[in-house]
């Protein structure tokens, strides 16, 4: 298939592994954290991690949507689900199944009565909306820049239809944020010490290459932009290699055939339109963020859930036994938490990272990576 089976191909990646063998400088370390989830179940899924040197360490970051949503939030949704008995609650089923705050669950409260809807699009909410006039239709809406726009295309689809009844819980968050975020942490010396960053590349096809250039000038880093092939990855990791060899702290990007300089900017006109960004959102194991997330603009605060239902938002702790909060800030490994695979398992899940199709956890259970002997943490010491 083309554009896959090339960045499969096993020659061009033994040949990549060798090049990286060939340029890193044995008197050092590399780290370099992989933000997004696709990227880290790629490594995992593909061994990657096997092909690199032992001196180059892959740092799992807090790129999956699901697992960097607090608990509170979670609850916000179970709450007026249960509590409004006109309301059908749809979502995306990954967030069906993740622990919020006693133990609950989305597909708990729809076992106890609540009208909570698995699906696949945002559209599917309209529809929902449009075929049932006399019950409040709220999309859950979640994820980085990549499902952003499908959620404003919604809104402005109810907006068409003249739709009362339709309104959106807005949990969309900015991945240039994030990034000082764990840069302040790591900076701090409290933290992850990084060399590099992979940046995500479904999210450089909507907000491009160019967002990423204030947080490598301002924390002299590089960040190089991939695909999700092993081959992707192996390039992505030379090219930093490359980078750090040479002093270079620059934006590239590895994944041209997706993403532009300039991103999508009919998707970033109509986010632009309906959103506007919040003062401050809290991240599951980031905390508090200034300006690292999004909602409603005001000429559409009719569609906002929180708005309509007077909804508050109430910070609740996670498990104490979970790490999913160290394990987003890169301090952690999965193998680290003393739950990992033993009482947290995807049948049974203690926190959001085991949840997750994106989740470091998930990852690295699914394809057997905590099976290796433990390694010393990537965090600094």
């Amino acid at each position: 298939m083309k554009y896959v089976d090339e960045f499969r191909d096993p020659a061009a990646a033994r040949n990549l592994a060798a090049s990286i063998r060939a340029e890193i400088h044995p008197d050092r370390d590399y780290r370099f954290m992989e933000f997004c989830g696709g990227h880290t179940h790629a490594l995992c899924r593909f061994g990657l991690e096997d092909l690199l040197p032992g001196n180059i360490r892959m740092i799992h970051g807090p790129g999956c949507p699901v697992c960097v949503l607090p608990t509170g939030r979670l609850d916000m949704a179970i709450s007026l689900a249960l509590s409004h008995p006109d309301v059908i609650l749809c979502t995306y089923g990954d967030l069906m199944r993740v622990p919020a705050s006693k133990g609950d669950t989305l597909r708990g409260a729809k076992a106890r009565g609540a009208d909570i809807r698995m699906i696949y699009s945002p559209a599917q909410a309209v529809d929902i909306a449009a075929a049932n006039p006399d019950r409040q239709v709220v999309f859950m809406a979640i994820g980085f820049e990549t499902t952003t726009p499908p959620t404003a295309a919604s809104i402005l689809a109810a907006e068409a239809k003249r739709l009362t009844n339709f309104t959106v819980l807005c949990n969309h968050v900015l991945t240039p944020a994030a990034i000082d975020a764990i840069m302040t942490t790591a900076d701090g010396a409290t933290g992850a010490q990084l060399d590099g960053f992979i940046g995500p590349g479904n999210v450089s096809t909507i907000i491009g290459a160019e967002p990423y250039e204030a947080a490598s000038e301002t924390w002299h880093k590089p960040i190089v932009i991939s695909g999700f092939e092993p081959n992707d990855l192996l390039q992505a990791i030379l090219m930093l290699v490359r980078q750090v060899n040479r002093g270079e702290t620059v934006v590239e990007n590895a994944f041209a055939r997706a993403v532009r300089p300039g991103g999508n900017t009919k998707a970033q006109d109509m986010c632009g339109r309906v959103f506007t960004i919040r003062n401050s959102f809290e991240w599951r194991g980031l905390g508090e963020i200034p300006g690292s997330a999004l909602r409603l603009a005001p000429a559409y605060a009719a569609f906002d859930a929180e708005a309509r239902f007077g909804i508050d938002y109430v910070s609740t702790p996670d498990h104490k036994a979970c790490e999913c909060a160290a394990i987003l800030r890169g301090e952690k490994a999965p193998r680290e938490c003393k739950v990992f695979a033993t009482a947290c398992t995807p049948e049974h899940p203690l926190g959001s990272c085991m949840v997750s199709p994106e989740g470091a956890c998930a990852a690295h259970y699914l394809y057997g990576r905590f099976r290796k002997a433990p390694e010393p943490s990537p965090a600094a010491t």
